[in-house]
């Protein structure tokens, strides 16, 4: 009985709190997505457009959603197409504050996820840091789920976004 009820705390444990139903997206297949072609601004402070977000996250109450990425990547692209999804952009700015940081070949701005502790490379992107508005990740053992977004079905990776959502 005590392992059942240990079992039960760790699975409840392990799932995001109230997270949020994801939206209904509309596309069944990458094939209907148009996605940017540079999703990620590789002149930007990535250090100052974290910190705003972060300052918008406490005063709004809402989790940060950091995309780490490279305009070179088709998955962190197709990740991009699917955020500007018209359902999918009114859910993730009614959840999150979210900054696009460019992480160029593993080789730009690589402070931004060694704050908070990716101190080697990047298994892959786009790597997706969510945290708290003063800063935890909640997402740390899963922060590269989407780096082969291609081979996901688009509503997979509308519900892995809204799994972090409060």
């Amino acid at each position: 009985m005590k392992i059942f009820a240990l079992t039960i705390v760790a699975i409840l444990l392990a799932t995001p709190v109230l997270a949020a139903p994801a939206p209904k997206i509309g596309i069944a297949s990458f094939a209907e997505l148009n996605p940017p072609q540079a999703p990620y601004d590789e002149a930007a402070d990535a250090k100052a457009a974290v910190d705003a977000a972060f300052a918008r996250a406490r005063a709004t109450h809402k989790r940060v959603l950091i995309d780490l990425g490279g305009n070179w990547c088709g998955d962190c692209r197709i990740l991009a197409g699917v955020m500007e999804l018209p359902a999918m952009h009114r859910f993730l700015a009614a959840h999150y504050e979210i900054v696009s940081v460019n992480v160029g070949r593993f080789d730009t701005n690589l402070q931004i996820p060694a704050r908070f502790g990716f101190t080697k490379r990047l298994l892959g992107v786009p790597t997706v840091l969510i945290a708290t508005p003063n800063g935890k990740l909640v997402n740390g053992g899963d922060v590269f789920a989407l780096a082969d977004a291609r081979h996901m079905q688009p509503q997979a990776v509308a519900d892995w976004l809204a799994k972090w959502a409060k």
